[in-house]
């Protein structure tokens, strides 16, 4: 049976024409862009602070955490300072002892007293996509509040600190930033922190790069309670890699991904242990591995100098082995890639 194609008409196809959204005109969408920056830069300035380092005369920004005067920033701004400011959105300028310091994140917590604190909302940087809008906010060159905006350019990227450790999960965008953006945020559409602002590429242009919020949350916390991070060393260098489903299933693994490892230093617990480039990791300690971020913090909330349990996918099998995590030594210098 041959079934005729329904013939339309002239007028049901104009009808059906002008029942069609008409597209946003391009006027329209540059007015809701702006709206959208203006809105997110309207809820976060009064949170960005200009730090003021007294000694060394240099300067950076960062930006309030909690009402009671909690402030995030790099590392490099105020690493090693004796005397800083900070001075408010409304000019205020109040000093601001440094509270905790991790030079292998380049993150910084510092306090101070003031009324009126606005602490800033905390996005998910985990949920980024490359393409996605981000504002950057800070203080270039002493410039207070200046804006930039640009989109995510890439996520998972790996950037080394000034330590020599390589930290991974790095935000890169092209919002520009200049010397004194350092420990302002990064901010999403909707106004809230998705990243610290802390380095560019010279003399490359558009090439910019922020800590995330979620390592910065748990680096935080350990600050302000410790003043420093006291990290498990293994010796290896990794990344965050996805699983095979066929290899999940028959071992009952908790997640999809684990660490491989890429790098193995002589001598140091990780090979000693009889750990092999190509492995990759899934759990410490009891706990299991994930990303990278999961084997950061197992490290930095472990025993250290004790046996501990380290689980292995070798060639598609699981092994357990022993490994003795031993103290990280922050200043390992510029050319380690180490965990």
């Amino acid at each position: 049976m041959i079934v005729p194609f329904p013939v339309t008409s002239d007028d049901e196809r104009l009808a059906v024409e002008a029942r069609r959204p008409e597209p946003p005109s391009d006027a329209a969408l540059l007015d809701a862009y702006s709206e959208a920056v203006t809105r997110a830069v309207e809820a976060v300035s009064p949170s960005v602070l200009n730090i003021e380092v007294g000694e060394r005369g240099g300067s950076g920004s960062g930006f309030v955490l909690t009402p009671d005067g909690f402030a995030l920033t790099n590392s490099h701004v105020v690493g090693g300072a004796r005397a800083v400011k900070v001075r408010l959105a409304d000019g205020r300028s109040v000093p601001a002892p440094v509270v905790g310091d991790d030079p292998d994140t380049d993150l910084a917590v510092v306090r101070f007293e003031a009324a009126g604190l606005v602490p800033v909302a905390l996005g998910d940087s985990r949920r980024l996509r490359p393409g996605q809008l981000v504002i950057a906010i800070g203080n270039p060159y002493g410039f207070q509040c200046s804006v930039t905006a640009g989109v995510v350019s890439a996520v998972g990227r790996a950037l080394r600190s000034r330590t020599g450790r390589l930290m991974d999960n790095v935000i890169q965008t092209d919002a520009a930033l200049n010397p004194g953006n350092s420990g302002g945020p990064l901010v999403t559409s909707r106004g809230e922190v998705v990243g610290v602002n802390t380095a560019v590429i010279l003399p490359a242009q558009g090439i910019c790069f922020a800590i995330p919020i979620h390592t910065a949350q748990f680096v935080v916390g350990r600050l302000i309670k410790d003043g420093r991070i006291r990290r498990g060393f293994l010796g290896l260098g990794g990344q965050t890699v996805p699983l095979p489903r066929d290899v999940v299933r028959r071992h009952g693994l908790g997640s999809d991904s684990g660490v491989l490892v890429v790098s193995l230093e002589e001598r140091e617990p990780a090979a000693a242990a009889g750990v092999a480039e190509g492995d990759v990791i899934v759990g410490l300690g009891g706990q299991p591995v994930a990303t990278i971020d999961d084997l950061h913090r197992l490290l930095a909330d472990g025993p250290i100098e004790v046996r501990t349990a380290l689980v292995v996918i070798r060639r598609g099998e699981r092994a357990t082995l022993e490994v003795v995590p031993r103290e990280s030594r922050p200043s390992r210098g510029p050319g380690s890639r180490s965990r």
